[in-house]
């Protein structure tokens, strides 16, 4: 039985990193505004979180405890990207990646204090080599942009906390909810009740594609987020979070750096070479951990 969801876990944290990885070598494409995106992911939400319930046939946990950690995971995560659309008008993305990509380190230790995990001496190399390899990948971005004021730090900061915190309050919600499927509906919830806030940030005054590859892209984008999302609770729930948070946050761009190197002959640089190398040997050490 240990074995089974040693591996179940895995298997949807896999996923996760697939869809994400496929995302992130897409995401730039569609040529639509940054808060728009929120909205338009905001609504690819929805389709999944109609599986959710069909899976527990339509049985939502309506519990307070439940409701409310299920609804903090989602607008960590949510506030958090909204916080992130805010760091980038006002600093460049070379400085608030590298400081928001450790976002799993509070994951890690707010598990090892609070939820009690532990893992062997070579899960926690795993770890290590995971943020080895999210920082090798968050420093390979283009340099040439400028800082226009120091606030960047302020919401880099508050990204770098709300995302590293919601890993954590996903474990709880899992550990307090009878099914990932209700976690994963007040998560999509509270992600659409913030479409007026990422629709107030936007500027109406630039022209906006409304064609084939503005929105409607966008959305076949965005929904591989969701999905990802979708299958992140399912190993949260059976995986441990400090292993499973670095995990699928680490190896993500090495598929994006794969996917990009097939179709448009991208090199891949010094940096994302080592953190290729890093975070497929933190995948192997997981997948014994």
């Amino acid at each position: 039985m240990v074995s089974q969801k040693r591996h179940t876990w895995l298997l949807y944290a896999l996923v996760t990193m697939i869809t994400w990885g496929i995302w992130g070598a897409f995401s730039d494409q569609p040529d639509y505004p940054a808060t728009l995106t929120y909205v338009v992911w905001a609504i690819s939400m929805i389709p999944c979180a109609l599986v959710a319930l069909a899976n527990i046939k339509f049985k939502l946990d309506v519990r307070k405890k439940s409701v409310w950690l299920s609804m903090g995971v989602g607008l960590l995560g949510a506030g958090g990207q909204l916080a992130l659309f805010v760091a980038l008008k006002y600093g460049p993305g070379y400085l608030v990646i590298p400081m928001i990509s450790v976002a799993p380190i509070i994951t890690v230790i707010l598990s090892a204090i609070f939820l009690k995990e532990r893992v062997s001496k070579m899960g926690y190399i795993g770890i290590l080599l995971a943020f080895v390899a999210l920082v090798c990948f968050s420093l390979s971005g283009k340099t040439d942009e400028t800082v226009t004021s120091y606030l960047w730090i302020v919401f880099a900061a508050v990204v770098f906390i709300s995302w590293g915190i919601q890993a954590f309050v996903m474990k709880l919600a899992n550990n307090s909810t009878p099914d990932a499927e209700s976690v994963f509906v007040y998560m999509a919830i509270s992600a659409v009740a913030l479409i007026p806030v990422a629709l107030a940030m936007t500027d109406w005054s630039q022209p906006v594609n409304h064609g084939w590859n503005g929105p409607w892209m966008t959305f076949c984008v965005q929904i591989l987020n969701a999905i990802g999302a979708y299958t992140l609770v399912y190993a949260n729930r059976y995986g441990k979070a400090m292993i499973v948070a670095p995990l699928a946050d680490a190896c993500a761009p090495v598929i994006s750096c794969a996917i990009s190197l097939a179709l448009y002959s991208h090199v891949p640089s010094p940096a994302q070479i080592i953190g290729i190398i890093a975070a497929i040997s933190c995948v192997l050490i997981f997948s014994r951990e």
